[in-house]
Order: C-alpha cells, then structure tokens, then sequence
C-alpha cells in the first residue's frame, strides 16, 4: 500500500505544479508581447513628431517664403507641441531656403536617451 500511496503523492504534485509552470510561461509571453507593443507605439509616435515638424517647416515656407530659424518659431505660429520630457527635438537649419534637417531623440526615463 505505501508503493502506491508514494506514487498517488507524485502525480498530485505534478497535477499542482503543471499549471503554476504554464502559467508562468504565459505571463512570461505576454509581458513579452506587451513590450513589444509599446516600442512599436513609442517609434511610431516619434516618427509622427518628426513628420510635424517637418510639416510645419515646409507650410511656413509656402506661406512665408523661409524655413524658420529655430522650433519656438514652429511653436509659436503654427502650433507645433510636443512632450520635452519625452522627445529631444534636433533642428538645423542651412539655409533660409533649404529644408532643415530634424532628429528626433525619444528619451527614456532613468538613463539616458535610444
């Protein structure tokens, strides 16, 4: 009788233990998943910020005739936002007819920026 009562204790802690391990299998996959979602969300919204700006240099030089000098002028004339504590926003300008050069930096919080 105890053959058999040792072998009834293994399978219940198998019983026990299968679930709690595919359990964590699944939580693993999905946290995975989750972040993947979210650096594709944070690239695609840089690159829309970056779309913006551009946007609002090329309209400023159709209404205007010159790219502006620096962002505050995007900010200020034609609307332009963006989160700073997000974004670190690079704008060259060449020339008052060329069109600027614009680097968007997404930064991450507690260490530097990607």
């Amino acid at each position: 009788m105890n053959r058999f009562q040792k072998s009834r204790n293994r399978l219940h802690a198998l019983r026990v233990l299968l679930p709690v391990f595919l359990f964590c299998i699944a939580l693993f996959l999905l946290l995975g998943g989750l972040t993947s979602v979210s650096d594709a969300a944070a690239r695609e919204e840089a690159s829309r910020l970056h779309d913006a700006v551009l946007q609002g240099a090329v309209q400023c030089y159709a209404l205007e005739g010159f790219y502006p000098e620096d962002l505050s002028y995007l900010e200020e004339h034609y609307g332009l936002t963006y989160d700073t504590e997000k974004y670190v926003v690079s704008y060259e300008v060449t020339g008052s007819n060329l069109m600027p050069d614009v680097t968007v930096i997404p930064l991450r919080k507690g260490g530097g920026g990607t």
